[in-house]
């Protein structure tokens, strides 16, 4: 009797411990949804201009990308938001849902829905259910979402769809994304009132821009003595740039060509160059015929474009061939295009000595001093 109970004990024993085997194999291998693949929460700047998508508390809008592995009717498409993956669902602090729109859906290849926003943190999209094929790619956007209001905030989202319009039932699909908040980056400056001015013999451009620590020296010599036969010619450059509200003016100011008490006659109106007269003058033109040989001067570079470049020559100073030189004038301003800043150009301002024989012979200089004053 005693050996039969034995028996029956083991027997027992091996039946429970089958049967804890059991419940540990279905514990493991849990029937449940498939999981949603290359899933993504892009978060967008909204109505709020300044916060990008990330900021704390933003207005603005979440757009979901993912991959949809099951085949077969969805009726809604919910998310949950969370601060962790998994577990018990805690709402982020601030997360704001039940202002939520849809946003366009034309890129989803899962359409039709109506947004059910009525639970804070787990809006869902609805439609009529309707077939889907299998890794179907769904883009959806919720609109007027604000983000939770903690800074640098990591929160998730879990996405589930369902056969159901409502969200009830078993989840065929489901997948998390994770997003976070971010500590706005605030850069700031200030742009002074500026004025750029500078003159020398020559001007160079550094990446195709005037500049002015290229500007070379001006001690400049005539390219020939004087004679009442020829013209003789210089050339200078100017650059000016400002972001003055009524742009600038270019003055010249200085006497005419002098040697002791003997001078050159500066041109007191704007008119061709005669071989023999006596003739001082300049302009801030490309010239072609102020001597029998050779062109001299250049248009202003870049050319004025009543814009961003408003830089020109004005009256007297403006008309190739044709010169003039009166001490205060303004040879140049920033007009063209009205008011407002100019970037930099440059002026080449030309210079032409007639004389006739009977003049003085000597050693004749000028020093000419540039003004640009800007009006702010």
């Amino acid at each position: 009797m005693k050996k039969q109970i034995g028996i029956y004990s083991r027997l027992l024993t091996v039946l429970a411990l089958v049967a804890a085997s059991l419940v540990q194999a279905i514990s493991f291998n849990p029937v449940g949804a498939s999981q949603i693949t290359d899933r993504s929460l892009k978060l967008i700047q909204g109505a709020d201009a300044d916060n990008g998508g990330s900021k704390a508390g933003g207005l603005v809008k979440h757009e979901f990308t993912f991959t949809l592995p099951t085949a077969g009717s969805v009726g809604s498409i919910k998310f949950e938001y969370c601060t962790i993956a998994s577990g018990t669902c805690v709402l982020p602090t601030g997360l704001v849902t039940t202002s939520a729109t849809l946003g366009d859906e034309s890129t989803s290849a899962v359409q039709g829905f109506t947004m059910v926003n009525t639970t804070n943190g787990a809006p869902y999209l609805t439609r009529t259910a309707s077939a889907i094929t299998a890794n179907a790619i769904a883009v959806l956007r919720l609109d007027n979402v604000t983000n939770p209001t903690t800074v640098n905030q990591t929160f998730f989202v879990r996405i589930s769809t369902f056969a159901s319009i409502d969200t009830t039932g078993t989840a065929i699909d489901t997948g998390t994304v994770t997003a976070s908040t971010a500590e706005p980056i605030i850069l700031s400056g200030t742009m002074p009132e500026s004025l750029v001015f500078c003159t020398g013999e020559t001007i160079s451009k550094t990446a195709l821009v005037p500049d002015c620590a290229t500007a070379t020296a001006g001690a400049i010599s005539f390219n020939q003595l004087f004679s009442p036969t020829d013209t003789a010619t210089a050339t200078s450059q100017m650059a000016a740039s400002t972001n003055a509200g009524f742009g600038y003016a270019i003055t010249v100011n200085g006497p005419t060509l002098t040697s002791g008490s003997n001078t050159v006659s500066p041109m007191s109106s704007s008119t061709a160059g005669v071989k023999g007269l006596s003739q001082f003058g300049m302009n801030l033109k490309a010239n072609t015929v102020a001597t029998s040989t050779v062109a001299i001067g250049a248009e202003v570079d870049p050319i004025s474009n009543a814009t961003n470049y408003k830089g020109q020559a004005i009256i007297g100073y403006n008309a190739a061939d044709t010169f003039k030189f009166i001490s205060g004038d303004i040879i140049a301003d920033s007009s063209d295009g009205g008011a407002g800043g100019t970037d930099a150009q440059i002026f080449t301002a030309s210079y032409i000595v007639n004389v006739p024989g009977s003049q003085p012979a000597g050693t004749y200089t000028t020093t000419l001093t540039y003004i640009c004053t800007p009006k702010f």
